[in-house]
């Protein structure tokens, strides 16, 4: 279970092997989304990179989680994993070494959004591309199921946009 109450003592290690801490983003909507290269999802790495650059400029940070929990759709290291959303999707967004999001080895940040907020099935992560966008503030989290495509969540994050 999350040992914290704040999402931004947490941290995680990027595809570079850099310590990257979330009190990094404090005051920016983050939209934190578990990846995988060979999922019926995996397009939606293209609007995921859509939605940054958008709304990059007003803030939004968009992080990939890439995760081989589900059917080992993620086979890759980190280099290829970088190489294949580089080149197949032209990703430029953070991405993180490959974590767990489910059972007792869940990376942190994924143990403290699921307690913050539950899905179908209770806070287990049922599949590749479940979304989650963090308010500003860190506190308020809605969670979006994998065929929830990113394109779906752009207005929901414009209400966290600071306004123009």
């Amino acid at each position: 279970m999350a040992t914290t109450s704040n999402l931004y003592d947490l941290s995680f290690i990027n595809n570079r092997g850099e310590s990257v801490s979330l009190s990094d983003y404090s005051g920016k909507p983050i939209l934190v989304v578990n990846t995988a290269s060979k999922c019926g999802f995996t397009p939606q790495y293209e609007g995921l990179q859509k939605l940054q650059e958008d709304f990059r400029e007003q803030g939004l940070i968009v992080l990939g989680f890439p995760c081989d929990q589900f059917a080992h759709q993620e086979p890759g290291d980190d280099a290829q994993i970088d190489e294949f959303c580089k080149v197949n999707y032209g990703v430029d967004f953070q991405l993180s070494q490959k974590v767990n999001v489910n059972g007792k080895d869940a990376h942190p940040i994924f143990q403290f959004l699921k307690s913050k907020s539950k899905g179908l099935l209770g806070g287990a992560i049922k599949w590749n591309f479940t979304k989650f966008l963090i308010a500003p503030d860190g506190e308020s989290i809605k969670r979006y199921a994998p065929n929830t495509v990113p394109e779906d969540i752009r207005s929901d994050i414009e209400a966290l946009l600071p306004n123009k």
